[in-house]
C-alpha cells in the first residue's frame, strides 16, 4: 500500500505544479494557480501521515517506507526549485516568457553547490523521518528496513558534493557562439 501511496503523491505533486501554471499561464488566473500550486506539499503530508499510521498500525517496515522518507525529504528541500524550474519553462513557452538561462562557469558551479545545500537538508528531514517511523514503530526490529537507509543518505549527500567538486575544479564551459572549421 504504501508503495502506491509514494506512486500517487508523485504524479499528484506534478498533477498540482501543471494544473497550477497552466491556471496561472493558459487561463490567466493567478489566485487558482497558486492555490494549486500551494496543494503539492499536501501531498507530502499524505505521504507521512500514510506512512506512520501504516507502521504505528503494526506494519513491519520495508523499502518502501524509507522510499517514502527519502521522497518527502528531498521533495521539501527541492520542491520550490522544481516549481521555479517549471514555471520558467511555461512562461516561456505559454506566456512569452524570457527563454531559460543556460548557467555555465562560476554561475553553475554556484549553482551546484546550492544543490549540495539543498540535497543535505533533504537528507537531514529524510533522516529526521527515517528516525520519528523508527519512533512509531516501537520496534528495532520491525523498523530495521527503514532505517537502513541511513547510509544511502550519506552516499547520495557524496556524490552530489562529489559533483559540485568537479564543477568547480572543470567548470562548465560556455556555448560557442559561431562553429569555425
Amino acid at each position: 500500500m504504501v508503495v502506491a501511496v509514494i506512486i500517487a503523491c508523485e504524479v499528484l505533486f506534478w498533477v498540482f505544479i501543471v494544473a497550477g501554471l497552466s491556471a496561472r499561464y493558459l487561463l490567466r488566473r493567478r489566485r487558482l494557480g497558486a492555490a494549486l500550486l500551494a496543494l503539492a506539499p499536501v501531498t507530502d503530508v499524505l505521504l507521512l501521515a500514510t506512512t506512520a499510521i501504516d507502521l504505528a498500525g503494526g506494519a513491519t517496515a520495508t523499502a518502501a517506507h524509507g522510499i517514502a522518507a527519502i521522497y518527502l525529504g528531498l521533495s521539501v528541500a527541492y520542491g520550490d526549485a522544481m516549481i521555479r524550474w517549471a514555471d520558467i519553462r511555461f512562461a516561456h513557452r505559454f506566456a512569452d516568457g524570457p527563454a531559460p538561462i543556460r548557467r555555465t562557469g562560476a554561475d553553475y558551479t554556484r549553482a551546484c553547490w546550492r544543490d549540495v545545500l539543498r540535497t543535505l537538508l533533504g537528507a537531514a528531514i529524510a533522516a529526521g523521518v527515517i528516525g520519528l517511523l523508527i519512533l512509531v514503530a516501537g520496534d528495532p526490529e520491525r523498523s530495521q528496513a527503514v532505517a537502513a537507509f541511513l547510509p544511502i543518505l550519506c552516499v547520495v549527500v557524496g556524490i552530489d558534493a562529489l559533483w559540485a567538486v568537479s564543477y568547480t575544479i572543470w567548470p562548465r564551459p560556455a556555448p560557442r557562439t559561431g562553429a569555425t572549421y
